[in-house]
């Protein structure tokens, strides 16, 4: 089966179940994202589990009924074979297949059944695919009563009928040897349209395009063992995008995310792309106020390898900004916290606080560092984006900038830049680069304008960023005393060379030239006068009034 195809189905599949929730008017419903993630994930760890085991015990490799066979099994037998699963593969009952419960369907109380079936996935898999909030609780894979998201309560075994005979028509099993592609494109798919109002702290979907010029750009070839982190993890694009790069059993992920929705498209996220062993370092919480991965050594934060984010931009954080501007928050937000404004508290700038935190967070004389910032931030002339920029400048942290065209997010026209950061120290020089003009822009779900990078505009990005080229109008390499001396600016455009373009003209010409000049300087010389005269006789009708 080919990957088309594959995908196809998947959607398909997809589709269905979004369409049984609207038959059961939970379509648009709050509780709907996590009905479909969750029976989703279901679907995938069932089939993973009968690949895994037909891959496990050769007698079952060429089964053409697997569960049956896993049926006649004795229960050592069985359980023998669960030891030899791969500490990724969800473990499994008999009673937990979804034959199992397409086979009890007509069960009296089949929700019930269905409910019990997921939560006790749940547990025996507790330790394994749960994530954390910050307090030390566990976030199970499943919601304990999925059925009562359906009000009525004479249709709740309906709806899980429904769902089942939905999951039974399709098998993942000819994806499994597919890899990040195949699943992100599936995953992208699945949360279109509930990637939309991700908590508090949200921002937007980082587009696939960025995601991977900042993975090619920071990851060297034969990268082995090492911590990849982000701090505003979202549904986890950027660290995907390193983790595929880097090989998924060559990193661990550490991530914390204020948004729980969020999390568990993280989740989801992770168990797609085999990096299963990373759920554990997952966290739902606030990274400015209680940042969770901590070293106990050191007795402080944990320092990581790579960092990567694209944090949100603008939040109101006024409750908590005089807390975090308190003297136990000073180390980290060296640079200051943002001021609240007296009329749109949400324009806090805490992407600012985010970059502070994440340079605070780099592994000392190694680590690296790629952040989405507004664009506004490469040269902004006072206060923080100043205080950090020249504290980055002067540290030597400053490897190089990419300017992203404009619409490079399809739901904010804010422009935006990707900062590149390495605490090595062994570098003189940077490279500033302005993309803004490359891209195609196209209508997105026939409203939202976003523009595309093609595969040609992001392998001249990501060559010439490594390379430190000098391109005309696209790229300058500068060291840091220049930096210093345009008062820290990391705009490539105040660094390109300004050119005069000199044309030859005739006498003729030239008087023409100069008539044409001559005559609109006049022109506007006379306009000016007159808008003169009449400032200075309304000027006369000015009087002084007393009360």
């Amino acid at each position: 089966m080919t990957t088309e195809i594959i995908i196809a189905n998947t959607k398909q599949m997809i589709d269905d179940l979004k369409t049984v929730c609207a038959n059961f008017g939970l379509g648009n419903a709050s509780s709907e994202y996590k009905i479909i993630t969750e029976i989703f994930l279901y679907k995938f760890l069932n089939d993973k589990f009968l690949y895994e085991v037909k891959q496990a015990d050769k007698k079952l490799k060429d089964s053409e009924n697997v569960e049956q066979d896993l049926n006649d099994m004795s229960e050592d037998d069985y359980e023998m074979l669960m030891m030899l699963l791969p500490p990724e593969t969800a473990q499994l009952k008999r009673k937990h297949f979804i034959s199992y419960l397409f086979n009890h369907k007509n069960d009296e109380k089949f929700n019930e059944l269905f409910d019990s079936t997921l939560w006790d996935i749940s547990n025996i898999n507790l330790d394994v695919f749960s994530v954390s909030t910050g307090s030390g609780d566990k976030i199970r894979l499943f919601d304990e009563h999925l059925s009562q998201n359906v009000t009525e309560s004479n249709r709740r075994s309906d709806f899980c009928k429904a769902m089942i005979d939905k999951l039974v028509t399709f098998s993942f099993a000819d994806a499994f040897s597919q890899k990040y592609d195949f699943f992100a494109t599936i995953f992208e798919y699945l949360i279109k349209d509930y990637n939309k109002d991700f908590g508090k702290y949200a921002e937007y979907y980082t587009p696939h395009s960025i995601a991977s010029i900042i993975a090619r750009i920071m990851v060297p070839k034969g990268t082995q063992n090492v911590t990849v982190y982000d701090p505003a993890a979202g549904t986890g694009t950027l660290v995907l995008a390193l983790a595929h790069e880097i090989g998924e059993n060559n990193c661990t992920i550490y991530t914390q995310d204020i948004s729980q929705k969020s999390n568990e498209f993280l989740r989801l996220n992770l168990i797609l792309n085999n990096l299963v062993h990373s759920l554990g370092h997952v966290v739902h919480g606030d990274t400015l106020l209680s940042p969770q991965h901590l070293n106990h050594q050191k007795n402080g934060l944990m320092k990581f390898d790579y960092i990567v984010s694209n944090p949100p931009f603008n939040v109101d954080f006024s409750d908590n900004r005089d807390t975090l501007a308190g003297d136990n928050y000073k180390e980290r937000f060296w640079a200051g916290v943002p001021n609240v404004p007296n009329k749109k508290k949400d324009s806090m700038a805490i992407y600012q606080m985010f970059l502070q935190h994440i340079i605070f967070s780099m592994k000392e004389n190694s680590g690296r560092a790629a952040i989405v910032v507004p664009t506004g931030f490469l040269t902004a002339a006072t206060g923080i984006p100043k205080r950090i920029r020249e504290y980055i400048v002067k540290e030597r942290m400053l490897r190089g900038v990419v300017s992203m065209p404009s619409n490079i997010f399809a739901t904010t026209g804010t422009n935006v830049s990707v900062i590149f950061l390495d605490n090595s120290k062994k570098y003189d020089k940077a490279i500033l680069m302005d993309a803004s003009k490359l891209g195609t822009k196209v209508k997105v779900d026939g409203k939202n304008q976003r523009t595309i990078l093609s595969f040609e505009e992001i392998e001249n990005i990501i060559n010439t960023f490594n390379n430190l080229e000098n391109k005309e109008d696209f790229s300058v390499v500068v060291d840091y005393d220049k930096i210093e001396q345009k008062k820290y600016s990391f705009s490539a455009g105040q660094y390109f060379e300004v050119k005069i373009k000199y044309i030859e003209l005739t006498q003729e010409e030239f008087k023409t030239k100069m008539t044409e000049y001559t005559e609109k300087l006049t022109e506007l010389f006379a306009e000016g006068n007159v808008l003169q005269k009449e400032i200075l006789e309304q000027l006369k009708k000015v009087k002084f009034e007393t009360k």
